[in-house]
């Protein structure tokens, strides 16, 4: 798509994994995560796509780069929240970038459909954000969609921040974002970390774009497969089944 970049967040180390190898480099039926998103990103922008590193950086790089000679890298030093992985990613963006789809390295299935469903969503309705939301039975662990009583999003809760109640929402962030380019380099510098991980969370210029009025959209994610986040070698067992029972996706 013609003005849109990718940012892959691959930065993590992936502690819960319990392995000393960095969580994107854990294979999938032979295959590293990093590389099922990065085919995805590459088919959908072609060579404006950034992938930023951080744990085991020139692995990670090398992975990519083996397939994905074109893929550029951004170099996080301390991992230090999603939203200043985005920070370290921004100076790589070419200057005729309008729109930026972020990406986690870590979530392997994602459709090219549904991304691309969210980023014309994102330029039809001429959004400042369009987030992909997906209603999950056990939401225990993701950031939920905290939705204003005009139906909008109005901002992202995380699970260690939540209330009680939040924790009862459904309705769950999946990390997948298209932001209007320079909205987002606004709104990121915005962002403190004002929370118990003490981190700048992307998830926070949700509200602030909330708060400035401006148009938050989501489109909603049907297949809880495709919006599969790998974080623990058990889901790296499920992803594995995933493959095996689904056609690839």
């Amino acid at each position: 798509m013609k003005n849109t970049a990718v940012i892959i967040l691959a930065a993590g180390k992936g502690t819960r994994m319990k392995s000393a190898t960095a969580k994107v480099l854990h294979c999938i039926r032979e295959k590293p995560m990093i590389q099922y998103v990065t085919n995805t990103a590459v088919r959908l922008a072609g060579s404006d796509v950034i992938v930023v590193v951080g744990t085991q950086a020139d692995q990670v790089k090398a992975v990519v780069s083996e397939v994905y000679p074109d893929v550029r890298f951004a170099f996080q030093k301390e991992q230090l929240g999603t939203g200043h992985a985005v920070l370290c990613a921004i100076p790589e963006l070419c200057d005729n970038i309008e729109h930026v789809l972020i990406l986690c390295g870590d979530v392997p299935f994602l459709k090219l459909s549904t991304l691309t469903k969210l980023i014309d969503a994102h330029i039809w309705q001429k959004n400042i954000i369009t987030l992909v939301g997906s209603v999950i039975d056990n939401p225990r662990g993701y950031g939920r969609l905290i939705i204003d009583p005009q139906n909008r999003v109005s901002r992202i809760v995380e699970e260690a921040d939540a209330t009680a109640d939040e924790k009862t929402i459904k309705l769950i962030n999946t990390g997948i974002y298209c932001v209007h380019r320079r909205s987002l380099e606004t709104m990121i510098r915005q962002v403190r970390p004002d929370n118990t991980q003490n981190e700048i969370y992307l998830t926070d210029i949700i509200e602030i774009a909330s708060k400035q009025g401006a148009g938050i959209g989501m489109v909603k994610c049907e297949d809880s497969n495709e919006i599969l986040g790998i974080n623990t070698i058990h889901d790296l067992e499920k992803a594995e089944s995933v493959l095996m029972t689904h056609e690839k996706p």
